[in-house]
């Protein structure tokens, strides 16, 4: 039966160093929440879910499963399957031995397997395959002997450490939907571990994003975009990333290079020292007849949508990189002088521990 899982302010710091891995970190996962860990490399994402795991152990706090402390509780008896990027399958063993391994191991009765094995492989388009080695299979094929071998252990949490990184574009975008498909089919509590944030906008109930360890924004992946709590969070989600501006206060505005942006009084009355931050997203920035002087660095035009690069001078002569999406006919060529207009904006001003949103 699938259930909750609670991180009650985990910390782990490896031997050897003094910075932790993953600091502070109080994360509720709901029963049958399908949740992701994003974030760059070194950020703690993997970390947190070994520790769930069992396979690292904490320095500090508490994880639950349900109502069970297991924060000492060895891995084997967390009653988890995990799912790796390498698949991890015995190459000596068909399909259908594999995905029962772990269940030969709990002594589980043979009817009881073939069951199992048959239904999840029934889940996964893999019964034709259930005799053929994994050699003799696809990646993508190999994933869902993978999955299939977690599904049959009918555990209380799914874990997958960036169970996609091996398969080539096309076979991606393909097997995430149907891993999203069928966790919401199981219903089973699933943390699942990615570098790509495509990935975790487009698989998630909820997208938590860390950095350096620690945990920036857990929301909805609408929320996420629309509503950044900082700026690594606004450049971290959204592709391309959002545009990040540094700008100077002016009369009820910003300036932004040379061209002068609104911005309401309330917000204005909360900068300090006279500078911030100016977050844009590329859809957000249009080419127009008036606004900031920005000098096309590059364009990429890819059929509904053309993204126009470029650089812009700030007030204090340094160059600013920008991208903004174009949907005219007439895209702009490299060298070329144009003017942006930004429609929604974000302002940011680092307030120490993070960059904080008005």
């Amino acid at each position: 039966m699938s259930q909750p899982v609670r991180f009650d302010d985990v910390s782990l710091v490896y031997p050897g160093t003094t910075d932790p891995a993953v600091s502070h970190l109080n994360l509720d996962i709901g029963e049958g929440e399908f949740l992701v860990l994003v974030g760059p490399s070194g950020c703690g994402k993997s970390t947190s879910l070994r520790m769930l795991a069992g396979l690292e152990p904490i320095s500090a706090g508490h994880i639950y499963i349900g109502d069970r402390d297991v924060t000492n509780v060895a891995a084997k008896d967390r009653d988890i399957a995990m799912v790796f990027q390498n698949y991890a399958l015995y190459p000596h063993m068909s399909v259908a031995e594999n995905m029962a391994f772990a269940l030969k191991i709990q002594k589980v009765s043979k009817d009881d397997i073939d069951r199992r094995v048959k239904e999840a492989a029934a889940l996964l388009d893999l019964t034709e395959y259930l005799e053929r080695k994994p050699k003799a299979l696809s990646g993508g094929q190999r994933q869902r002997v993978a999955m299939g071998r977690a599904i049959v252990r009918e555990p209380q949490v799914f874990l997958m450490d960036e169970p996609l990184s091996n398969l080539d574009a096309k076979l991606r975008v393909q097997t995430r939907t149907q891993i999203a498909a069928l966790q919401r089919r199981l219903g089973t509590t699933t943390v699942y571990v990615t570098h790509d944030q495509v990935e975790a906008m487009t698989m998630g109930d909820r997208v938590a994003v860390l950095k350096d360890g620690l945990l920036q924004q857990v929301d909805s992946p609408r929320a996420l975009y629309d509503e950044p709590t900082n700026a690594f969070v606004a450049t971290f989600i959204g592709s391309p990333s959002m545009n990040i501006v540094p700008v100077t206060v002016s009369d009820g505005g910003v300036m932004m290079g040379d061209h002068h942006v609104p911005i309401e009084r309330s917000l204005l009355d909360k900068v300090r020292g006279g500078t911030a931050q100016l977050g844009v997203r590329p859809e957000d920035l249009h080419l127009s007849d008036t606004g900031a002087t920005m000098t096309v660095t590059l364009v990429e035009e890819l059929g509904a949508d053309t993204f126009v690069y470029g650089d812009m001078a700030t007030a204090d002569g340094r160059d600013v990189s920008l991208v903004a999406r174009d949907r005219s006919h007439a895209a702009p060529r490299m060298g070329d002088k144009v003017h942006v207009t930004p429609e929604r904006t974000y302002l940011f001003q680092d307030d120490g521990d993070a960059e904080r949103i008005f």
